[in-house]
């Protein structure tokens, strides 16, 4: 298959590009705003071809009618958006919409397969208890905002047979490497990463039981991968939008794992202080959702946290 990924300089990008160049049948073409490289000890990196772009405005010089395939992983994340509003417009929206646009455009035969990473911040307070698809998205951040405009172009341009599309809701994604970024969610992988590197850090939220929905890194890939050739009728046209799998998590199970797998010496490198600019962000995402319409479309579910900072451990910092 020829496979887009937009956004591929991230760590989903990354981690999925990987994946998928195991196979040798596999031809991906890397697009993002700084030029992506291709995934440290790819099985294939030769199957892979790097393009730095702003798809808002050239995303009719990247598609290309033989594509079989588009992951869309670009965007500004939801503080980042939340403090630059132009720059989440353009980012999050216009250029989705012009690789949309691009896509229509491009003469195909058959509309092709577009899976589009929105985000859970679709969701704002209030909320019941436990959210499903059927609960209305009310977003109180400009980032949830963008990403709910984005799932409708993509329900829309599927309904009209331009695109294959679904839209899927991710949880936060935890234990992510690298840098902090600039989602408002971000202490939830630093909390784990900086102390097994030996690193304070500082969670902007004085509350324990503080809950959040999280997805591993291994099930958020597997579940992408499936996407890729699930049945098109596995959802109404106009309906494409699934909250992926996850688990919720308390900030203090969460710091039980690390020191399940860390020691008492990771969680001292723990301090708690609050962020008021954060706050309002933090609390209007829902901490517990059904994924039951994941489940019966043949979604997995997600492992417990602590596996997931086993995992992460085993990859990362174990020497």
């Amino acid at each position: 298959m020829k496979i887009l990924i937009t956004g591929a300089a991230g760590f989903i990008g990354q981690l999925l590009a990987k994946e998928l160049l195991t196979n040798p049948d596999n031809e991906l073409i890397l697009v993002d705003i700084i030029e992506p490289p291709v995934p440290a000890g790819s099985k294939y990196p030769d199957n892979a071809t790097t393009i730095k772009a702003d798809l808002a405005s050239s995303a009719l010089e990247i598609i290309t009618k033989d594509l079989d395939a588009v992951y869309v992983f670009h965007g500004i994340m939801s503080a980042g958006a939340e403090a630059n509003f132009e720059l989440g417009m353009t980012a999050n929206i216009d250029a989705t919409r012009a690789l949309l646009e691009a896509l229509r455009l491009s003469g195909r035969d058959s509309p092709i397969r577009v899976l589009y990473a929105s985000s859970q911040a679709v969701y704002g307070m209030p909320t019941p208890d436990i959210v499903t698809e059927a609960v209305v998205p009310t977003p109180e951040s400009s980032y949830g905002a963008q990403k709910l405009i984005c799932e409708t172009l993509i329900n829309d341009y599927t309904r009209r047979g331009f695109i294959d599309g679904f839209a899927f809701r991710f949880p936060t994604i935890s234990v992510r490497p690298g840098k902090p970024t600039a989602a408002a969610s971000s202490f939830l992988s630093g909390m784990i990463r900086e102390p097994l590197a030996g690193l304070p850090c500082v969670i902007p939220i004085e509350n324990r039981q503080f809950a959040h929905w999280i997805c591993s890194p291994r099930t958020l890939v597997a579940n992408l991968l499936y996407a890729l050739t699930m049945p098109s009728d596995a959802a109404p046209k106009h309906i494409r939008v699934v909250n992926l799998p996850g688990i919720g998590v308390t900030v203090q199970e969460m710091i039980d794992a690390l020191e399940a797998i860390g020691g008492k010496a990771a969680v001292e490198l723990i301090s708690e202080k609050e962020v008021p600019e954060l706050r309002d962000i933090l609390y209007s995402w829902p901490p517990n959702f059904d994924n039951k319409r994941a489940y019966d479309m043949g979604f997995k579910p997600d492992q417990p946290f602590v596996d997931t900072v086993k995992d992460y451990y085993e990859m990362f910092v174990k020497k």
